[in-house]
Order: structure tokens, then sequence, then C-alpha cells
């Protein structure tokens, strides 16, 4: 918290030393409340509620000790720093007891002392805060993840509407650029996931993960993929945006966490960010292979990169690319399960098929069902999941 955004109080019933302080520390950009006593300090906390208090513990009609109490009944996470004479120790004990910040000696022979006690209780004081609301979010994820699972356990049926529910609109449209996505479970319940997100007014966030098997066991992972996304989302979005989204920061992230479940499951994942102002693109891959494949007017491409399965091995190492986009293109991921559908025999030339029916035009959801016959398959040997990101501005 900086100094132009901290409004503070401060409370002393001698009128040289409160204007000495006030005079100060309004020099040094902070906005100041004042009291000349204990009640009327009180009355000025509860009614404009300041970042921090400093208060002289010896006042007539309400001392500070007794004002601290009050303070903290109301507040107990506002910061409160006392000043206290050096023969009255005791009280300073007792402020600290009763959970006072810090403690300042009277006479203040520099400021500049005063000031950094000020600043260093504010700092902890907004640490404090984001770690609570990072725990909340974190509590609040995790009571979603345990309902999410019992439901899955419960009942497929219902588990297959958690999945669905889970899933992104789409398409989904973000400042002339468009995702959509298709999904064929082999079983009731998919080991495929894709998601999409705004990360902040200029960009957004994609990712296409393949659990290990299928069925039941694979879609617990879903669900916990979407839960350690959103946390991650929410502390992003605390620290007002700070900062930029690294996606192999994201697959390390995801790694530590299912390895920690120890589930025994391991996640291939291809996942970027998407800066709709410099027009460019970041990604990591996460094992995940087959390549996306990148399609402008002037030619149809591979995106080849490398980085092992999420959730396998501990010293796993992610790493970013960023490449431009062009004004008018589309960029296809699939999940290995379609590689088992197509009829070529050899892995180079089920690549090159995908290259010729993306190069030919199909470069929505929709087209390539159509094109490869998706909706046509009633049973699948795996699943099978499909997003393609696209510009979309003329």
């Amino acid at each position: 918290m900086t100094a132009g955004s901290s409004r503070l109080l401060v409370i002393d019933d001698d009128a040289i030393v409160r204007d000495s302080i006030v005079a100060y520390l309004e020099d040094s950009g902070f906005e100041i409340l004042q009291a000349d006593n204990g009640e009327t300090g009180l009355a000025v906390f509860s009614e404009c509620q300041p970042d921090l208090v400093l208060c002289d513990l010896r006042m007539p009609r309400m001392d500070g000790l007794a004002l601290l109490r009050k303070v903290h009944e109301i507040s107990p996470e506002t910061p409160f720093i006392v000043v206290s004479g050096a023969g009255v120790m005791a009280d300073v004990v007792e402020a600290l007891r009763l959970g006072a910040s810090d403690y300042i000696i009277k006479p203040i022979v520099d400021l500049e002392v005063l000031e950094y006690a000020i600043k260093r209780a504010l700092d902890s004081a907004d640490l404090a805060a984001q770690n609570r609301k990072y725990r909340e979010s974190l509590e609040e994820a995790i009571q979603s993840l345990k309902e999410s699972l019992d439901v899955l356990r419960a009942d497929q049926k219902a588990g297959r509407q958690v999945q669905l529910k889970m899933l992104p609109p789409t398409p989904f449209a973000f400042q002339g650029y468009q995702l959509d996505y298709k999904i064929y479970p082999s079983l009731y319940l998919s080991g495929d996931f894709v998601d999409y997100f705004p990360v902040s007014d200029h960009s957004f966030g994609f990712y296409l993960a393949d659990v290990s098997g299928h069925g039941a066991s694979s879609a617990f992972v879903t669900v916990l993929l979407k839960n350690m996304f959103l946390t991650l989302l929410q502390e992003y979005r605390s620290k007002s945006k700070q900062g930029v989204v690294k996606p192999s920061y994201v697959l390390k992230y995801l790694n530590q966490g299912l390895l920690t479940t120890g589930l025994g499951k391991h996640v291939t994942v291809f996942g970027g960010i998407v800066d709709t102002r410099a027009h460019t693109l970041t990604y990591a891959f996460g094992g995940h292979y087959p390549f996306p494949i990148l399609a402008s007017r002037d030619k149809t491409v591979l995106i080849e990169g490398k980085g092992l399965p999420v959730g396998l091995f501990e010293d796993a190492s992610f790493e970013d690319v960023t490449i431009d986009l062009p004004r008018d293109f589309s960029l296809t991921v699939f999940s290995d399960g379609i590689l088992e559908v197509l009829p070529q025999k050899t892995l180079k030339e089920k690549e090159d098929y995908l290259l010729s029916v993306i190069s030919e035009g199909a470069t929505t959801a929709e087209a390539l069902m159509s094109r490869l016959n998706l909706e046509d398959i009633h049973e699948t040997p795996d699943d099978i999941a499909l997003l393609v990101l696209a510009n979309t501005t003329e």
C-alpha cells in the first residue's frame, strides 16, 4: 500500500507533537485524520475507517490502551502503532499483547523512523489481507472440488452434467478473436478438457488438457484442473494484475499440484496467452501431441515444441515461446484421441492429412467435425477434443 493511497488517524493530546507529526506525514503523501483524545479518535475511526492508527498511550478521557481494545473490536486487522514515553514500557508491552503493530518512543527525534514504521505496518497489513483472500478463494475452490468429486462418484450421469457445466461457453469472442471446441468422450465421462478465460482487459488464456486414461477416474482430474486454474486466476487478479502471466509457470504449478494429490494421473497440456494489443501468442507444451496446427493465408504449419507431461516428474521444466499472430489465421489443437480414428497408417501420414484438411478451409470446430466425419463416430477408443482459436477481424 503506497503513501498516496493510505489514510492515517493520528491521536495525541499534545497539539505541538500532533501538529509536527501530521505536517511531516502529509508532506510524505499520506492523507491524515487527527484527534486530540481517545473518545474523539474512536468516533473518527468508526466514521472514516482509516488504514492505520497512530496513538499516544497516555491521554485524558480514554487512554491509548482502552482505544486499542475498542479499535480491535471494530476492525482487528487495522494496524495500530502506539507512541509512548520512555518511562511507561509496561504499557507498551501490554499494547503489543493486545495486538499493537509497533511502538515509537517519545520524544520522536527522527520522523523518518516513524514513517518507516508506518509503511512497514501498512505493508504487513496489506500482505495479511491478500493472504486471507487467497486462503478464502482456495477454500472455496477446494469445497467446490469436493462437491464436484462427490457428484462424480455418486452418479456418472450427474457427473456428466458437472463436466458440461465446467466447460466454457462456445463460441467465445474476445476483441476480434474467437474460440470454439468439440469434445467426444469415449465413455460417459471425459478425460479431455478445454477452457478459456479473460486474464486482463487485453489478454485471454486457453488450454486443452488430456488426462491419462479415460472414464470417471480421469474425469476427477479434469475437475481438479479446473479448480487449480481458478485458484491461479484468482491469485493473479488479487494482485491487481501485476506482472505477466507465463504459461510455463502455470504448467509448473499444475505439475506440483498433481504430484501432491498422489492420484497417479498425468496430463498432457497445450496452453497459451493471447495479447490482443500486441497480437502475440505465448504458449507452452506439457507433453502435448499431436502438435497444434497454425493456418494463415500463406501457409499451414505444425507448431512444434517440447515439454514433459504434467504430473509425472518433480523436476519437470517447461518453456515459454512467443510468436506473432497473423491477421487472418486459425490455430487448431487436437487431443491424441483424434489419431485413433484417422484411417492413415503412420503418424506422419495422419499429421499430413490434418494439415491438408485445415489448409483446405476447415478452420472451425464445426467444419472440422464434419470434414473428419466425427459426427458419424458413435464409439471411440479414446476421448477426442479439438479447440480452435481464430482471428475474426477482417
